[in-house]
């Protein structure tokens, strides 16, 4: 079914800090960023609106760019800095909501998830285990301080781009009950311990 430039920019005002426009367009890892962050903090709705034609066109299979086949992306400093940020921000959460959880486990595993989570945002991921890696290496050098959230999500982040690439093309996605169920799962697996 083609996506339609009105029906994208219509969610993205009246659900964008959710995500919806992402879920529209198919951009789960991008709907579940915006559903746990409230659309990246508000700037990253915002920054958004620009974004919209490319991806309905990229949905579409409008001018979708060939297989990169073997080609590492460009590095992007504003994917670094999200993935900086959006690791500290999953590092604290775990910090509050699980403090019966040992540092060393819970910390760097939320940290290297939310690395991870910007990492697949769009067209590109990187290899989880080697993220997940720096980050429980990195937290065993600062003992699982809560302060050391900034340097374990800044090693997770250094892993990240330096095992940068992209997503495989031609992957189906599911059908949208089965995203659904799979994106309210894991709001509900960050939402929980908060609870």
């Amino acid at each position: 079914m083609a996506k339609r430039l009105l029906v994208a920019y219509g969610l993205w005002a009246l659900g964008g800090p959710l995500g919806l426009h992402h879920i529209y367009l198919g951009r789960d890892s991008h709907a579940l960023l915006w559903m746990l962050t409230l659309g990246g903090f508000g700037a990253g709705w915002l920054w958004d609106f620009w974004h919209i034609p490319g991806w309905v066109a990229t949905a579409n299979g409008v001018g979708v760019a060939r297989d990169h086949g073997g080609m590492v992306p460009a590095l992007s400093p504003l994917r670094l800095a999200g993935q900086v940020t959006v690791g500290m921000y999953f590092g604290l959460v775990a910090a509050l909501g699980l403090p019966w959880v040992p540092v060393l486990l819970a910390q760097p595993l939320a940290v290297g998830l939310g690395v991870q989570l910007v990492s697949s945002v769009g067209d590109q991921t990187a290899k989880a285990p080697n993220i997940l890696a720096a980050a429980f290496l990195a937290s065993l050098l600062f003992q699982g301080r809560v302060l050391a959230v900034l340097p374990v999500s800044l090693a997770a982040s250094v892993a990240a781009q330096r095992h940068r690439r992209y997503k495989p093309r031609g992957t189906p996605l599911p059908r949208l009950p089965a995203r659904l169920y799979h994106l309210g799962l894991a709001c509900l697996a960050f939402a929980a311990p908060l609870a």
